[in-house]
């Protein structure tokens, strides 16, 4: 059987901001990530506004690794992947964030994101050191991303791949069971109770309509897979509706 790939490493070039290291280490963390490299930060390591922006990441922070160079901080990654919006003059293999995911998985070697400077991304040389480019689809016309929105989206992809046992398990959303479907006996009965409501009324009007009307509303109320629950609660709304109004 084979191995699964280890986890791929965040590596952020040159970050400006302590609080965006924060959230992006928050990103990470969210997906089962928890390896980040830090490249030359602006204003050094480690940084007071980090902790407060990860809301809790303190792991991925505690661990976090400061480099000089690019260079040596993907030294032990055998796949470097860059994050740009733009080929910045470099030809490289052009990837999504999903099929860079699928790589990833499929690589036995320790594999690197790698992001740039919030304001104006990885430079050309941080692009050619890269093996693969990865862009995210974008609006063209609006391609502003930050730095927690671009480590997540990644994150997010790599963690859709990963395998039951030996990673972090992610959550996934809560199956709610549903209740069974009432037999339509009782579906009949407040369709007929609704009826009787609806002539003491006089919604049926006029008398010539009353047969459309009755069929669109059994269209309506056969629609709904409605519950045994679901039907005593209509038969009680229907019963207060026409009780006179309580006085508070």
């Amino acid at each position: 059987m084979t191995a699964a790939a280890p986890p791929p490493v965040i590596v952020l070039v040159r970050p400006q901001l302590g609080e965006n290291i924060g959230k992006a280490a928050r990103a990470m963390l969210n997906f089962g990530l928890t390896e980040l490299r830090l490249v030359s930060p602006r204003d050094g390591w480690p940084n007071p506004d980090a902790g407060p922006a990860s809301a809790g990441a303190d792991v991925v922070l505690a661990g976090a690794r400061v480099f000089e160079t690019l260079a040596e901080a993907v030294a032990d990654c055998t796949d470097i992947y860059a994050t740009t919006v733009r080929k910045r003059g470099v030809t490289k293999a052009v990837l999504t964030p999903e099929a860079a995911a699928q790589k990833v998985h499929a690589q036995p070697g320790r594999s690197a994101y790698v992001f740039g400077p919030e304001r104006s991304g990885l430079e050309t040389d941080d692009v050619a050191l890269a093996h693969a480019i990865v862009t995210v689809p974008i609006n063209p016309a609006f391609g502003s991303l930050n730095l927690a929105q671009a480590v997540i989206l990644l994150a997010y992809e790599w963690s859709k791949h990963v395998p039951g046992d030996g990673h972090v398990a992610l959550a996934s959303p809560p199956e709610v069971p549903l209740d069974p479907p009432a037999p339509h006996g009782e579906l009949e009965e407040l369709i007929g109770h609704f009826v009787r409501d609806l002539d003491q009324s006089g919604y049926f009007f006029p008398p010539e309509r009353r047969d459309a009307t009755l069929r669109a509303l059994r269209t309506t109320l056969t629609k709904t897979g409605w519950s045994h629950n679901d039907i005593r609660m209509m038969h009680g709304i229907i019963v207060a509706l026409g009780r006179a109004p309580r006085t508070r």
